[in-house]
């Protein structure tokens, strides 16, 4: 089942599309503008990483801290941080 949602969790990421992002952005109080919300999606499209690995979510977190700025950057750590934590799903991803 682990594996199932890892698989799920890089799947839905590499699939939101900039509407997606600009909605999320809204909801959860960080601005994300049109423009940024597009180089946002087209990153987590067209990179090679795994979210559920530490590393790769740093390079995530500084290339959408180049794209936004880093307070936004920072917002959405928190916020992905207590989606792992509301989920359960914290095994899944290494410290």
């Amino acid at each position: 089942m682990s594996q199932f949602l890892a698989q799920l969790i890089r799947s839905k990421l590499r699939q939101l599309t900039a509407r997606e992002i600009e909605h999320y952005g809204r909801q959860y109080g960080f601005p994300v503008d049109t423009v940024q919300a597009q180089q946002i999606a087209d990153y987590l499209r067209n990179q090679t990483y795994d979210p559920l690995q530490s590393k790769d979510r740093q390079r995530m977190w500084k290339e959408l801290a180049r794209i936004t700025d880093d307070a936004t950057a920072q917002k959405a750590q928190r916020l992905f941080q207590e989606l792992i934590r509301s989920y359960g799903v914290e095994h899944l991803f290494d410290r």
